[in-house]
């Protein structure tokens, strides 16, 4: 869509979620002939007229203050992900022309891959915008080894929500990751609209999806920082973990993700035993690749003898 067309869905949406009640409307027995608020009602609580507000809720954002967005977002009651994502919205509508933005990197610093690599004791991982997985040390690959399962690289967070049927078994509650895997990729894309991948993965998912379709015509967005993630682990079972995101100053658009578990909780000791499961896993793979290699260095032994 446009950025008219996004202005429009978005703010329509918003003032279709907020009702009469819950923003202190007089209903005075009226029969109301559409969802939430009128327009007339924004406006008045946002203290602009209501030709001002129906100009930019038909995507006309030419000399829209930040204090109207402000006031905007007051009347709406919108969330700080709301602002931040009406604001985006906007300052793309006023560009000029599409902004020169330098692609973001998928590839991780090595100082800090290290960094990931020290924090062995728990699940952490690079991402980028897009919730591609660029980096991850070894517990984290095990955690997500369903994850790693797809062959395309990078592997994606929000391919394996939609389009992997084991994502319904590992998240216990399917339906909030998926709500807030679709928020995450909505925020994303009002930050960086012109970001080919970002368009790539999003009509993939829309697609093959029906349920992405569903959450991305909601238009919600969110941060997603910080929360407790219900898991299911196909070998060490029910996890409950705490999450974190991280961003990455130096590197724009990377975030450091981890998963930790409450100490002396049945979760750590689950933990414990996939970390045990992970090690295993590294030196099997690392004397598999050693026996793989050894036929090759005799032959150039021989060849060279």
């Amino acid at each position: 869509m446009s950025s008219a067309d996004e202005i429009r869905e978005f703010l329509t949406t918003r003032r279709a979620k907020l009702s009469p009640e819950r923003a202190g409307v007089p209903m005075y027995g009226r029969k109301r002939r559409v969802p939430g608020l009128r327009r007339e009602e924004v406006a008045l609580r946002a203290g602009i007229s209501v030709e001002w507000y129906t100009r930019l809720e038909r995507g006309v954002a030419r000399g829209v203050s930040d204090e109207v967005l402000d006031a905007i977002g007051t009347a709406l009651q919108l969330d700080e992900a709301e602002r931040s994502h009406l604001a985006d919205l906007v300052r793309t509508a006023n560009a000029e022309r599409p902004p020169r933005r330098s692609p973001t990197p998928q590839w991780v610093r090595p100082s800090v891959a290290r960094l990931v690599d020290v924090m062995g004791a728990i699940p952490a991982c690079v991402t980028n915008g897009r919730l591609d997985v660029l980096y991850a040390n070894d517990l984290a690959e095990a955690l997500f080894s369903d994850v790693f399962r797809d062959p395309v690289r990078p592997a994606n967070l929000a391919r394996f929500v939609f389009l992997d049927s084991r994502a319904r078994t590992f998240y216990r509650d399917w339906e909030k990751a998926a709500a807030d895997t679709a928020a995450v990729l909505r925020a994303e894309a009002g930050r960086n609209p012109y970001d080919r991948g970002l368009s790539d993965l999003i009509g993939q998912l829309a697609t093959r999806s029906n349920e992405f379709r569903g959450h991305w015509a909601a238009h919600d967005v969110g941060f997603h920082r910080a929360a407790t993630k219900e898991m299911h682990h196909p070998l060490v079972g029910d996890l409950t973990l705490n999450f974190e995101m991280l961003d990455l100053p130096a590197d724009p658009g990377h975030s450091l993700l981890t998963y930790s578990a409450d100490p002396g909780s049945p979760t750590e000791e689950a933990m414990r035993d996939l970390a045990r499961w992970s090690e295993t896993r590294t030196k099997l793979s690392a004397a598999r690749a050693e026996s793989e290699a050894q036929p090759g260095d005799a032959l150039a032994s021989e060849s060279g003898g």
